[in-house]
């Protein structure tokens, strides 16, 4: 089996994930309906600003683990990144986005 053979898997939605520097915890594909995203999970030790988040549009707390998420054909763009409450973001294609005005 050859590399990306052996770090491909599926996650509980069924969809495919691939493992980027999976070794060093930097981010993780998926591959969803609503497009190719890397995704990488902030844990609350490491959580030391204050974001609001694009699915509830409730703050992230300091300290609160989450995901940052942007689009995977954009990876090195900054601009993209967006910070999600890990149940919002795999809650997302299942309702519409909440943006304050």
């Amino acid at each position: 089996m050859d590399q990306v053979g052996r770090n491909n898997r599926r996650n509980r939605g069924g969809r495919e994930e691939h493992q980027l520097g999976a070794s060093v915890g930097w981010a993780r594909s998926e591959a969803a309906p609503d497009g190719d995203w890397l995704v990488r999970s902030v844990p609350g030790a490491r959580a030391t600003k204050l974001y609001r988040c694009p699915g509830c549009d409730h703050e992230i707390q300091v300290g609160t683990p989450h995901v940052v998420v942007w689009p995977a054909d954009e990876t090195g763009s900054v601009v993209d990144r967006r910070h999600w409450h890990r149940p919002c973001w795999e809650a997302r294609t299942r309702r519409t986005l909440t943006r304050r005005r």
